[in-house]
């Protein structure tokens, strides 16, 4: 899929998205209205369900079909729609509910069911899911069209600086980085409506024929393209063949900036697999040929891995160890972030009540001095901006919704820009974890093993280090790139190895979770116990592939590699609770996580530190395998 930039212009047109959005979002508020009343009425007849449940079922109307004829009821008995929506739309819009209504009615394979389908706030329907375009049926694309060819784009919009040798996409996609290969105007105007749509060649345009009763005519809006040669490979991967093109998505996303705080976007299918770069592909091929195994240790604020050669003796590799963490200037800049997010929410907070004065009590101190001024014949003084609680009823309930409320064009101008942040730092997590996750493989191979972990329960005990840290988001990151590398990221159960409380040499050292560190009587390993944990993870087998709780842990193998790496494994596994980046100051050491130790501030000696942009790799030295990403040659090594 690729995100296409849409240019609105003037106010016609984003009044006409603005009512095509709200009338989607009223059919499908009716629709889950409609089903989830019927959904409440399925559960409630128990000898029905029990009796036969596809009967059941079918009578309420829980079907596909009940569905669509509903939105289309919905749609010829409101007059207004007709000159907004389409049928194809509706019907679509009709399928995506059905979607999670299926997911809640059927549970998975394994027999869970997804929640009650909710009807959903205004601000969080941001997309009009378009239907697919006929590949059977030429000239048939019922929704949202996208015309143009990306060699039409090229020609209209050419830089002037351009060399004339460049005729093509296919020219333009091997340019180096950098080269402007497009100048497209700050406002550019739709073009001619030609005689057919069909023959149109010129630059790429959205179109959207509207409702059977639209007299606004067609839809169009133009196409803005990346302009720098940078990105053109992935451009011509997936706009240079047009029959490939399948479905047209219309999303709005929240942009302060933007006339009206909306940005459109076209979220175009293809029939194809995804964009790989060549430097992807080789570095994911040369992390398939890596023949070694690893284990990786998920924790609140930082993962652990270990990884041995696979055939677990010296002589074909070193055992690598890395630790990802925060570093102390990311900490500062999460809480510079929060700082701005509680500032905004204080401003949201006095603008709402400034224009509602009447919703909300008074402080004590406002009515303490209301009654001073009352006792010394002062005229009341109105109270423009009430402290207090909002008035609700004896059951706490506000008196008046908050949708009903009076909002300023400052607060909606503040609050787009609070979504818009929000939604910026998710984009910045999701890319840290991405790059993070690939770093990993290319150290460690695409073969990995991890302990099965309920992350929603570290939320619920730790939940502002877990949102700084982000593990659930770095692990999926993890399997992800695991299996395009042609790998895996296998799960295993924790109740079955248990790793936190085991030793390499089979040992059970029990361990509180206070306690950061392990120290083996039997054996004499010690070092940091999430790495440990990751070393023997290493080792864990599945009887049955696919089943985390037939995991098991080989200690005859793992006792083999312990004596086989020795010290090299101790040093791999040596680890401080800890780190900061080289060549930064100390900085005040940051609060115990709830459950452990108290955290030092001292580093221990002989650690190696790899900032990262937003991210440390550490890993203990001599025990690193060649990470492309590092910088050899320099001094790595930091001291106490």
């Amino acid at each position: 899929m690729i995100v296409l930039p849409l240019v609105v212009e003037g106010a016609g047109q984003r009044r006409r998205l603005e009512r095509l959005f709200g009338a989607m979002y009223s059919i499908k508020r009716a629709l889950r209205r409609d089903v989830r009343a019927r959904l409440h009425a399925y559960w409630a007849g128990s000898g029905r369900l029990r009796a036969d449940a596809s009967a059941w079922r079918h009578e309420l109307g829980l079907t596909r079909e009940w569905l669509e004829r509903r939105a289309y009821h919905h749609l010829e008995r409101s007059g207004w729609l007709l000159g907004h929506l389409s049928k194809a739309l509706v019907m679509h819009q009709a399928d995506e509910v059905w979607e999670g209504v299926a997911r809640h009615l059927f549970g998975d394979r394994e027999g869970r069911r997804a929640g009650m389908p909710r009807v959903g706030g205004w601000w969080d329907y941001r997309r009009i899911a378009g239907r697919a375009r006929s590949h059977t049926t030429e000239r048939k694309w019922e929704t949202f069209r996208l015309f143009g060819t990306l060699q039409g784009h090229l020609a209209a919009h050419r830089h002037p600086e351009l060399g004339s040798e460049i005729v093509s996409p296919l020219q333009a996609a091997g340019l180096a980085p950098g080269t402007r290969v497009l100048a497209q105007p700050r406002h550019p105007r739709p073009p001619e409506r030609p005689a057919s749509w069909w023959d149109y060649g010129g630059p790429l345009v959205l179109v959207y024929n509207g409702g059977p009763a639209a007299r606004a005519g067609e839809l169009v809006l133009p196409v803005r393209l990346a302009q720098g040669a940078g990105r053109w490979p992935h451009l011509v991967h997936y706009l240079d063949r047009p029959e490939r093109w399948h479905k047209v998505d219309l999303v709005r996303r929240r942009d302060a900036s933007a006339e009206g705080g909306w940005a459109y976007e076209a979220h175009l299918m293809v029939l194809g697999s995804g964009y790989c770069s060549p430097a992807t592909r080789a570095r994911r091929e040369l992390a398939a040929g890596m023949e070694r195994l690893g284990g990786v240790d998920g924790n609140v604020s930082n993962l652990a891995v270990v990884s041995f050669p696979r055939s677990h003796s010296p002589a074909d590799g070193e055992v690598a160890s890395t630790r990802v963490t925060l570093s102390d200037e990311e900490w500062r800049r999460l809480a510079g972030q929060r700082r701005q997010e509680r500032a905004r929410q204080r401003a949201l907070d006095r603008s709402r009540r400034a224009a509602n004065p009447e919703q909300y009590r008074s402080t004590a101190r406002q009515a303490r001095r209301a009654e001073r001024r009352a006792a010394a014949g002062l005229d009341e003084r109105r109270v423009t901006m009430p402290g207090g609680a909002r008035l609700a009823d004896a059951r706490g309930r506000p008196r008046q919704a908050y949708r009903k409320d009076v909002l300023s064009q400052s607060h909606r101008r503040l609050r787009g820009e609070h979504a818009e942040a929000a939604a910026g730092f998710q984009v910045a997590r999701t890319q840290r974890a991405r790059r993070l996750a690939t770093e990993i493989v290319s150290v460690h191979g695409p073969h990995l093993t991890i302990e099965e972990g309920d992350v929603s329960a570290w939320f619920r005990l730790w939940g502002r280090r877990c949102l700084a840290f982000t593990p659930g988001r770095l692990i999926n990151a993890l399997a992800r790139e695991c299996a395009t590398s042609g790998g895996g990221l296998a799960r295993v159960s924790t109740a079955r190895t248990a790793l936190s409380q085991h030793c390499l040499c089979g040992a059970r050292v029990a361990k509180t979770l206070r306690q950061r560190t392990h120290s083996c009587p039997a054996c004499g390993l010690t070092g940091d116990r999430d790495l440990v944990s990751a070393a023997l993870a290493a080792f864990t087998v599945l009887d049955r592939s696919g089943d985390p709780a037939s995991a098991r842990v080989d200690y005859q193998l793992s006792r083999r590699a312990q004596r086989a790496f020795g010290q090299r494994l101790q040093a791999a596994v040596a680890g401080s609770t800890v780190l900061r980046p080289l060549g930064a100051t100390a900085a005040r050491p940051r609060p115990p996580i709830k459950g452990q130790g108290r955290a030092s501030a001292r580093p221990h000696a002989g650690h190696c530190v790899v900032p990262t942009p937003v991210g440390s790799i550490v890993s203990p030295p001599g025990s690193h395998a060649r990470n492309p990403g590092s910088h050899y040659g320099q001094d790595l090594w930091e001291s106490a």
